[in-house]
């Protein structure tokens, strides 16, 4: 979802706020569902998230140094590298070392505070090994959920975080919801080969479409 939302709303919102509202709506998604969340994520989830939530402030202070200009294209820039990861091969379930875990966390900490969008590094974690879709997503979403969490309280503390975000969220909230549900209920109908393939056209065509435009 922020790989989608961030660079699009960062052409009509500063990118600060994009990242901001984005997490927020993360946020409202993950604790719509978080009893499964915590049922079936991955241990390796609760490494990524603790190191998530000591490298994102520093990503969203590198933000609030850089033009707004800058900061479009080089959001832009990481989510066509999601679009990438999506594509790579599949790998075995026990090909990942404890270094990768970290850092998988140190970049999608970074990627958060910068960017909202720890998906780039985890995706590709995830989804690219041999494991049960069903334990990719949660542990994803648990991943999202936080990382998002660590976001809106560096905001805070950094003293860019305007509530009012929260008020847009939350009338987005319902629409994004409703897609949530929809897209859970067709994921097990269809082959991963296919899955894969359309979640990487859309990423890819909405990075691009927002590059375009952000170097324009």
């Amino acid at each position: 979802m922020a790989i989608l939302l961030v660079p699009i709303l960062a052409l009509a919102l500063s990118p600060v706020h994009a990242v901001l509202l984005t997490n927020f709506l993360s946020v409202f998604i993950g604790l719509s569902e978080i009893r499964r969340l915590l049922r079936n994520a991955e241990k390796s989830a609760w490494i990524i998230i603790a190191l998530v939530a000591v490298t994102t402030p520093v990503g969203l202070y590198a933000l609030s140094l850089t033009t707004p200009a800058i900061a479009r294209v080089v959001i832009a820039f990481i989510a066509l590298s999601a679009f990438v990861a999506i594509l790579l091969p599949r790998r075995g379930a026990l090909d990942h070392h404890p270094a990768t875990t970290g850092g998988v966390g140190i970049l999608s900490g970074l990627m958060t505070g910068y960017a909202g969008m720890p998906g780039p590094p985890v995706v590709p974690y995830y989804v690219g090994r041999d494991i049960a879709r069903e334990t990719a997503k949660a542990s994803m979403l648990l991943i999202f959920t936080c990382a998002s969490s660590a976001g809106l309280v560096s905001g805070a503390a950094l003293g860019v975080l305007e509530w009012n975000l929260a008020l847009l969220a939350a009338l987005l909230f319902p629409a994004v919801l409703l897609g949530n549900k929809l897209g859970d209920r067709l994921s097990g109908r269809i082959a991963d080969r296919t899955w894969r393939i359309c979640v990487g056209v859309v990423l890819g065509a909405a990075a691009l479409a927002a590059l375009v435009k952000a170097i324009g």
